[in-house]
């Protein structure tokens, strides 16, 4: 699979297999995410690669209101905590880059995974403190998102049903609304765009 392709087959599983996940291809997407660009090539990320069901069903524990959507996480076969060290990185203009270089290794992550037929899902609603302590991060790195990445299952979950209904996240606004030529609002010629997909 190429990585256009991966892009486009690429969606959120919250419903996994029970096959595990081959130590090859865990090697292979973490391999790809190493290879990210970053601020200053200072490569902030640090990645905790979580695979024991107990600790899994800890990580799953709801922690307020806006972990109790996570419930689902308990049984996947693996979870990648992506971490970055805010002080190998750059601010710019009072923007932290810690995150965007966070963002961009993840992202290679889960194409990687998508290629390999692989599922996976960003999490970004967890409780901070309560991933440090289970998994020991020290106190000056920030946990930037859980990743999870297994075999999908054949169907997708109620859940995960429900959820892209409700997220609207299957939709993608077209180019001609979120790309200009030259100044901004200027729409772009249509043979300056490429095929727009809704």
């Amino acid at each position: 699979m190429d990585v256009m392709e991966a892009i486009a087959v690429r969606r959120s599983v919250r419903k996994y297999s029970p096959q595990p996940v081959e130590d090859e291809k865990l090697e292979q997407i973490l391999e790809a995410a190493r290879l990210a660009p970053s601020w200053a090539n200072r490569q902030c990320w640090r990645f905790v690669v979580v695979r024991d069901p107990q600790t899994i069903a800890r990580l799953a524990q709801p922690r307020g209101l806006v972990t109790q959507v996570n419930r689902w996480l308990k049984d996947v076969p693996v979870v990648v905590v992506l971490c970055a060290d805010p002080r190998r990185s750059g601010t710019r203009h009072g923007q932290p880059y810690y995150m965007l270089d966070a963002g961009i290794t993840g992202e290679h992550l889960v194409l990687a995974a998508t290629a390999l037929g692989l599922g996976t899902c960003w999490i970004g609603a967890f409780d901070e403190a309560a991933i440090k302590g289970i998994l020991g991060i020290p106190a000056h790195i920030r946990v930037v998102a859980l990743i999870t990445v297994g075999y999908p299952a054949e169907r997708p979950a109620l859940y995960e049903r429900v959820m892209r209904a409700a997220a609207g996240s299957a939709r993608r606004q077209p180019l001609s609304k979120i790309a200009y030529c030259e100044r901004w609002g200027k729409p772009m010629a249509s043979s300056e765009r490429t095929r727009e997909q809704g």
